[in-house]
């Protein structure tokens, strides 16, 4: 019997869902025969959510401001605390003392509060692990990239360029044969209504996908498209693609969530090594009230377990 793979976890943000998802999947059976895991995060939100020392090695980084007057909503100690937990779990993965690196939830307001130079995971990630990185999605069958992440609906036409295009293109379906599928049939989603309407609607398509695609091609990349978003993933659902390149985030996230029949893992693509997340954010909301499924973040753990072996 092989040993199972060491899996480094940064807890997230204290105050959100992270640590109550994390312990959740830790004491999961499936995760427990799978892998064992390195912790790493703020010990009084993981002890509240029941963690136990048999769970995993915990690193534990601690906060002089932790829980003074703590309300469930973005601070500054819990951004400079999750930061440096990902910071953290993070050299463990690219020194391989794990051979993978799982993430709960941070608070993008929490970060920005504690002066944290990034968006989120993947603009870090990119910075430091690889330049290359790609978001994807992936559920059972039905798996999806991004050409742009966090961005607003407005400055779309900016970012959304043919280089950026042709070089996601490319990591996915590297990716995706990673994943086991020797010829990805990767589908270019559309921009605009209808695919743009020869220009009507648009012009992204014919100057900026459309270009982008044949350079794919030329690159034996089995790439089609662009098709209008709204009919491609029934397409993909039916196994017409091995997976689809979205335009932007809502684009992907949206028809994910509502086609996928089993949890949906957050994967960053082109790094040093793998990196997994659950697809939901810190849920102030409910957080500290033993709601929150841990259902992807499980997927994400499992997913790492199976990729590291």
């Amino acid at each position: 019997m092989s040993a199972k793979p060491f899996i480094a976890v940064s807890a997230g943000d204290p105050l959100g869902i992270g640590p109550e998802v994390t312990v959740k999947a830790l004491k999961d059976p499936a995760v427990q025969n799978a892998c064992r895991v390195i912790l790493v995060g703020e010990p009084h939100s993981l002890y509240e959510a029941g963690f136990t020392p048999d769970l995993a090695d915990l690193l534990p980084v601690e906060h002089p401001n932790a829980f003074k007057k703590a309300k469930h909503a973005p601070t500054q100690w819990a951004g400079e605390v999750s930061f440096k937990a990902l910071q953290t779990a993070c050299k463990l993965a690219a020194q391989g003392t794990a051979s993978s690196l799982v993430t709960a939830p941070i608070s993008k307001q929490s970060w920005a509060l504690a002066g944290v130079p990034f968006t989120g995971h993947t603009e870090f990630l990119r910075k430091y692990y690889g330049k290359t990185a790609l978001m994807m999605f992936v559920s059972g069958p039905l798996k999806c990239a991004l050409v742009t992440e966090h961005f607003a609906i407005k400055d779309l036409h900016r970012v959304i360029t043919q280089e950026r295009i042709e070089q996601a293109g490319a990591d996915f379906n590297a990716a995706l044969q990673k994943l086991g599928i020797k010829r990805p049939r990767i589908a270019l989603a559309a921009l605009n209504p209808h695919g743009g309407d020869n220009g009507r609607f648009g012009k992204e398509e014919t100057q900026t996908i459309t270009p982008a695609l044949q350079a794919l091609q030329k690159r034996h990349v089995c790439a089609q498209g662009p098709y209008p978003v709204d009919s491609l993933w029934l397409a993909h659902k039916q196994g017409h693609f091995d997976g689809i390149l979205c335009m932007y985030h809502d684009q992907a996230l949206l028809g994910l969530k509502l086609a996928a029949q089993e949890p949906i893992v957050h994967v960053t693509a082109g790094l040093d090594f793998l990196r997994t997340s659950p697809t939901h954010g810190t849920a102030f909301d409910i957080a500290g009230q033993n709601k929150a499924s841990a259902q992807s973040m499980t997927a994400a753990l499992l997913f790492a377990a199976r990729r590291a072996k």
